[in-house]
Parts: C-alpha cells; structure tokens; sequence
C-alpha cells in the first residue's frame, strides 16, 4: 500500500504518495498546474496543456503519467495523475510560470527526503 502525504510549497499543498517497491514519490500532477499557474480550474488547465504539448512536438504528457488514489476536495479517494520527480520536472518546463524554477528546487528537497 502506498504511504500518503501532504506537502507544502508556499503554503499549498501538494499529495504525493511514496511508492515503496519502486522507492520513489509521485506528486498530484493537478496540485503542481495549479500551483504553477494560479489557475481557476487546474484540471481543465491539465487538460488543454496535455493536448497543446502533444500537438507542439508529438511527446505526449500522459504516457509519463499514472494514476494513484488520493484524497480529494470531498475527502473522497479518487484516481489522480501523478507524476514522479524526472516526469515531473518534464511537465513543469511545459508551463510558462515564474514559480517554475523555485518549485524544482523544492521537489529536488522534498524527492530526497526518503533516500
């Protein structure tokens, strides 16, 4: 079973789950978009970036992603896309943000925290 946890980046929260056989943390890929961008609606803004990326040079972002359950808004468990740190840092150069760069500082400290 995966271990569940919240982290924070400027005071916003980012699910991730530690992945125990694979020894490796996967982050909420929704939390990191909404994050970076400030968007109203993060998973529409995921949505639209994931067909404009795949449209741009023919790398799709999904087949870099996965799917775990974590907690949502409702408290509900529901599947997710989540991405581990080297995919993660693939989608970040996707999106104009100038959080960019502060936010893969933080996730090269947060991505060592269990090594």
């Amino acid at each position: 079973m995966p271990d569940l946890t919240i982290k924070l980046f400027e005071q916003k929260t980012v699910r991730s789950v530690w992945n125990e056989a694979e020894e490796k943390w996967y982050f909420s890929i929704i939390d990191v978009v909404e994050i970076l961008t400030d968007s109203p609606n993060p998973r529409d803004y995921w949505f639209k970036m994931k067909i404009r990326v795949k449209t741009d040079d023919g790398f799709e972002l999904s087949t870099i992603c996965r799917q775990f359950k974590l907690k949502a808004n409702d408290g509900k468990m529901r599947e997710t896309d989540v991405a581990d740190t080297p995919s993660l840092l693939r989608i970040i150069q996707s999106i104009p943000s100038p959080k960019a760069e502060p936010f893969k500082q933080w996730l090269a400290k947060v991505g060592y925290e269990r090594m």
